[in-house]
């Protein structure tokens, strides 16, 4: 194989190690787990100061 076709494939596999390294980052379980807390938090926030509230 001439040195383009090692370039090519030194290429390809940064791209995919690069690809693989931001979807990791983005979806591993412990940050959703964080995220999902964070965004349902104000809910049920809400629902307990509805709670609390008399009705009149």
């Amino acid at each position: 194989m001439k040195i383009s076709g090692w370039i090519n494939v030194a290429v390809t596999i940064i791209l995919v190690v690069t690809f693989v390294g931001i979807i990791w980052h983005y979806y591993k379980p412990k940050k959703k787990k964080k995220e999902i807390e964070e965004v349902e938090q104000p809910k049920y926030r809400m629902l307990e100061d509805e709670e609390e509230k008399p009705e009149k």
